[in-house]
């Protein structure tokens, strides 16, 4: 059997680019060189696509192929995989691309990644549907700009300490700890560097910080849950720092140090998430758990992190599937996905008599 050609898309026009390139990395070499032939996608931050020190372009004449033409030559992709974390990558833009020229692609659809990436609409709908989630406030820029005050009334109802955050942003990028009101404006404006709305949480008194991986499209699975124990007090919370630049910054521990029964409830939370949200293919559900007992949903990314130290790909590996066995699997649920949608109907009868009716006019 023939190997696939697989994409690998990442960087991109994201405060999280760097992240990205280190995450695609670990990517590709994971992939099965007897299965797929990686081809090395690299997009700027000024949102041009390279491969090998060439300028891309996109063919739109192959159905069901990612035809790029780099250097006067063509490759032909069977499958895309975006290991773009944050803005113009894991929020349905680069999805919505791929499914205009009908393309499997890896992860999470557009309505997925698109609710997924807003922290204030993912945190809605969860709400909605019933799962526990942390008390918010969503702040607009404009509103901050015309109603600075109003905005600090509105936060007060929260109270103090509370955790500012770009609404479309992940990976702790322009995130603060509040401590007074008096460190609001200073919060909100530098996390507004990012996004067009910040979302403002109340904080959670030391919690228990656990993750859980999903994998699957009409029945998910969910991996052990896995736990992040910042450095502190060196790191209040588990910040860009800690994450991805001191390597002492965080201890991860697998699994984590909780109940069967509270580990099991996480696992069920993370697979009501991801059917709330209308995902597919992957996902990383965050949980806060209070002391006292309580579960919040903290968060899902769907482009989870991929580098070598990040939790989702660790937290399979401890669940039974190898890194090497998680992207074949990923793929695969791509290739499921994509041939389902392009099973479904897209010529009614109806409109077929009016094309004839006006063509005969």
């Amino acid at each position: 059997m023939s190997r696939l050609t697989l994409a690998v898309l990442y960087g991109g026009r994201s405060g999280e680019h760097e992240v990205s390139c280190i995450s695609a990395r670990s990517v590709v070499r994971a992939a099965d060189p007897d299965r797929f032939s990686v081809v090395e996608v690299f997009i700027g931050q000024d949102g041009r696509w390279w491969v090998d020190g060439q300028p891309v372009w996109l063919r739109l004449d192959r159905v069901g192929k990612a035809v790029l033409v780099a250097g006067g030559q063509e490759i032909v992709c069977d499958v895309v995989f975006p290991v773009l974390h944050g803005t113009y990558g894991e929020d349905g833009t680069v999805q919505g691309l791929l499914e205009m020229v009908n393309v499997p692609y890896v992860g999470a659809d557009v309505l997925g990644s698109a609710v997924g990436m807003d922290k204030g609409v993912q945190k809605a709908l969860l709400r909605e549907a019933g799962l526990p989630v942390v008390p918010f406030v969503v702040v607009e820029a404009y509103r901050w700009q015309r109603d600075p005050q109003g905005v600090g009334e509105r936060v007060a109802t929260l109270g103090y300490p509370c955790f500012v955050k770009p609404t479309r942003l992940g990976s702790s990028v322009g995130v603060h700890r509040v401590e007074d009101p008096e460190a609001l404006p200073g919060a909100v404006q530098d996390a507004l560097r990012y996004d067009l709305a910040v979302i403002v949480e109340r904080a959670v008194p030391d919690p228990v910080e656990v993750e859980v991986s999903v994998l699957g499209n009409d029945d998910p699975i969910a991996s052990v849950p896995g736990e992040v124990r910042p450095a502190r007090p060196k790191y209040a919370f588990y910040n860009y720092q800690a994450k991805y630049l001191d390597p002492q910054g965080a201890e991860l521990v697998i699994p984590a140090q909780i109940s069967p029964q509270r580990a099991e409830e996480v696992r069920v939370l993370a697979r009501e998430a991801y059917r709330v949200l209308r995902l597919s293919g992957m996902a990383r559900v965050d949980f806060l758990l209070e002391p006292a007992g309580r579960v919040y949903v903290s968060e899902v990314n769907t482009i989870p992190g991929f580098t070598p130290i990040s939790m989702y790909p660790k937290l399979w590996e401890a669940s039974g599937i190898p890194y090497r066995e998680l992207i074949s699997r990923l793929v695969d649920l791509a290739l499921a996905r994509w041939a389902r949608r392009n099973a479904l109907c897209t010529v009614y009868e109806g409109g077929a008599r009016i094309r004839m009716e006006v063509s005969q006019a």
